[in-house]
């Protein structure tokens, strides 16, 4: 049976959306700031790597921790220290004397973002319904998007770059003071009225008998640590974000040398790329509410094996683009839905640890898997994109199963 969330709040739905927008900026700057960066540090251009690495295990780190800690800490107390936190790092970019030091504000950064994404997650997966989970998602892209413009915009007025990290770090500041104002919002249930998923493992009433005890509210975690699909939901997030983050990091190259398209025209495909995940995720964030998040789910990830499966074939350029623009519209709901259908395949005593888990699983694809396709492209050809896309799409099918029937076994 299926159970719609309560609409929620209107003040936290925008806070919500605005702190994913938080979470992408930061992403956007360093891309277009590196440069005047590396110059004004007297580093290497590589060294944007020791930044980069720091900050990522940082928010592996604090996105599995944030799952354990929810429940001690509240989701509102969580979003604002750590909003509180990133606005902090930010700042220390915007200052920073050396690269020591900024690499220093990178793990800071990364203990606030990772603990914000997961916190928000957690939180999104009870009480928004598909539509808004998947549109809170679309705001991290725009916050992707507007990063660059900012930084960009920065540097052609001649000033220096600290001056786009502090403008994101005055609007972080804010958003931190927003959670911190609205803690009791967030308290309790996350929205009056909201009517949970039912627990797939919780024990079952049968008619006329004596219903059983209720299960406690707050599972072991050694007992959330034991459910396979924890961890099969943690793989399919793993390889779900490596699919996403490699066809974006490595279509350029694809279309360039193994297509022949120009590099204007093959930077205009991957933008589009980029631009069908945003778009797909506005779409079917109301297709979803209609249809159900587990049957758009599926066609999702079919979709995504479809696009894939053109990308690999040995075709003209616009059959590849036309491979990219699926898999990118196919993919969008994936990782809200994924989320949102969370405490359907562990139960709700599980599913803010579990949530945890997965945004870090998620994290550890994107770092590890796009890099590998970079080795494979390197060591084959170009053209292994294409096939390395369908056997990751295949691998996510069969682990969304495997999570799926782990779901229906009782105890």
């Amino acid at each position: 049976m299926s159970h719609a969330p309560a609409p929620p709040r209107p003040s936290l739905l925008l806070l919500a959306y605005l702190a994913f927008v938080s979470l992408g900026l930061p992403d956007g700057l360093i891309g277009v700031g590196w440069p005047s960066i590396r110059l004004d540090l007297d580093v290497p251009t590589e060294a944007v790597g020791v930044v980069l690495t720091a900050g990522t295990v940082a928010y592996l780190t604090s996105s599995v921790l944030a799952g354990f800690t929810l429940a001690r800490l509240g989701v509102g107390w969580l979003l604002a220290g750590s909003t509180l936190l990133a606005g902090v790092a930010l700042t220390g970019y915007a200052s920073t004397p050396a690269l020591a030091v900024m690499v220093g504000f990178a793990l800071v950064l990364g203990l606030g973002s990772g603990a914000i994404d997961a916190g928000l997650n957690a939180y999104a997966a009870a009480a928004f319904g598909p539509r808004h989970m998947n549109w809170m998602h679309a705001f991290f892209g725009l916050g992707v998007a507007i990063g660059p413009l900012i930084m960009t915009g920065v540097l052609g007025a001649g000033l220096s770059w600290r001056w786009g990290y502090a403008l994101v770090a005055v609007a972080q500041l804010a958003l931190a003071t927003a959670f911190a104002l609205t803690v009791r919002l967030w308290r309790g249930d996350p929205a009056p009225g909201a009517a949970l998923p039912p627990d797939p493992i919780a024990p079952q009433v049968v008619p006329g008998e004596p219903a059983p005890a209720a299960p406690a509210r707050r599972a072991s975690i050694g007992a959330t640590l034991r459910l396979p699909a924890v961890w099969l939901g943690g793989a399919a997030f793993a390889v779900y974000v490596a699919i996403e983050v490699s066809t974006g990091l490595w279509a350029f190259l694809l279309l360039t040398e193994g297509r022949g398209l120009s590099a204007g025209v093959a930077g205009l495909c991957v933008s589009g790329y980029w631009g069908s995940l945003f778009v797909g995720r506005v779409v079917q964030g109301l297709v979803a509410e209609r249809l159900g998040s587990a049957r758009v789910l599926r066609g999702s990830l079919l979709g995504m094996a479809a696009g894939a499966v053109l990308i690999a074939l040995p075709a003209p350029g616009w059959v590849t683009v036309a491979g990219l623009l699926v898999v990118g519209f196919a993919a969008a709901p994936v990782f809200p839905l994924l989320t949102l259908t969370t405490a359907e395949r562990v139960g709700r005593d599980h599913a803010d640890r579990t949530i945890g888990l997965q945004i870090g699983a998620a994290g550890l694809g994107a770092a590890l898997v796009p890099a590998a396709v970079g080795l494979l492209l390197a060591r084959v050809s170009v053209a292994a994109l294409g096939p390395a896309l369908v056997a990751l799409a295949v691998g996510l099918i069969a682990l969304h199963a495997a999570g799926a029937r782990q779901a229906r076994r009782p105890g």
